[in-house]
């Protein structure tokens, strides 16, 4: 923590006659209300765990230009790549302050596997908590738009007879185990290759370096002219009209895999949520009305993404699929190790 900031706080917040005086200064207001009214007092810091120029910059920052007016404070952004998101997720439990102005930015999909897989000894949710979902993005399978695979049957077909090369962007990450699932299901095999980000994953795939590519589609859409859609990982292809019908994986082949989504969110340290509920509903209330703006989703759809994908959620539905995509990860830890 800033150590002035700190001294100004305690001015503010610590003894009961700063509190009488707030009091008197805001006759028949709660004390705990006039105390929260002092939050936020600076800018927020905000770990991004993935690479800089990738796709959770770009959403983090549309989605600020919104939040940022309404907190009347700015969002300074570092990024901390590698281990599949372990070190961003390291740094922000263990070395930043549990603050309200500490925040982080996830994915919560692969990011709560790698946390399955991985085993770190930080803990969720008791160190940090989601609170504020921003979209849902289903994975699917992509090929180059002159690909010699046609459909997912090719691909199937093609992977029988040889492993077929799939450039994602980490092993712990619902695409993976879309793939592999489908390789458990069919019969066929897939040589899963990390490329530790959806921009580089998109390259391997473009230069032919890979077969194919497995990834959130809302990335795979921006760059249609380059690349097709060959089928998703859900129950529903609700990108349909602008993915050529692509069906869905299990409609192809009769499987049963788990829908298979990334979701991104904000996260902030549990410890400061709970001891300071009214801050945190400011948070909650204010990132509610960042998502729902018009400024925020004319600022997403500049990235090339479909607004369809927006899907806000709060800490309760944050938790539940956190919680949900462990118990998918622990499901399919032995493949998962295996590729590692």
């Amino acid at each position: 923590m800033d150590h002035s900031t700190r001294i100004t706080r305690r001015a503010l917040c610590g003894g009961m006659a700063a509190a009488g005086l707030l009091a008197g200064l805001m006759p028949g207001l709660p004390m705990s209300r006039a105390l929260a009214q002092s939050y936020p007092q600076r800018n927020f810091r905000v770990i991004i765990p993935t690479g800089q120029g990738g796709g959770a910059e770009r959403l983090a920052r549309a989605f600020d230009d919104a939040w940022s007016d309404l907190l009347k404070r700015q969002f300074e952004y570092t990024f901390h790549p590698g281990a599949a998101g372990q070190i961003g997720y390291e740094l922000f439990v263990k070395q930043r302050e549990a603050d309200g102005y500490n925040l982080l930015f996830g994915n919560m999909g692969p990011e709560m596997i790698m946390y399955a897989v991985q085993k770190p000894d930080y803990r969720f949710p008791e160190d940090f908590i989601y609170f504020s979902r921003t979209d849902i993005d289903d994975s699917c399978i992509f090929v180059r738009n002159d690909s010699p695979y046609k459909d997912l049957k090719s691909v199937v077909e093609a992977a029988k007879k040889r492993p077929v090369n799939v450039a994602v962007s980490r092993i712990p990450h619902p695409a993976s185990i879309g793939m592999l699932a489908l390789g458990e299901a069919t019969g066929s095999t897939y040589n899963l290759i990390p490329y530790g980000g959806g921009n580089p994953t998109y390259v391997a795939v473009m230069n032919g370096e890979a077969d194919i590519g497995a990834l959130p589609i809302t990335g795979v859409l921006s760059l249609s002219s380059q690349f097709k859609v060959l089928g998703v990982f859900n129950r529903e292809n609700i990108f349909a009209g602008i993915t050529d019908n692509a069906p869905t994986v299990n409609g192809a082949f009769g499987t049963s895999i788990p829908d298979l989504y990334s979701s991104r969110a904000w996260a902030v340290h549990s410890s400061w949520a709970d001891a300071n509920p009214e801050d945190f509903a400011l948070l909650e209330r204010t990132s509610q009305e960042a998502h729902a703006s018009a400024e925020f989703q004319d600022a997403f759809v500049k990235t090339g993404a479909p607004v369809e994908s927006l899907k806000y959620g709060d800490r309760q539905v944050c938790t539940e699929y956190a919680l949900a995509m462990l118990d998918l990860a622990k499901r399919y830890e032995p493949v998962l190790s295996a590729q590692r």
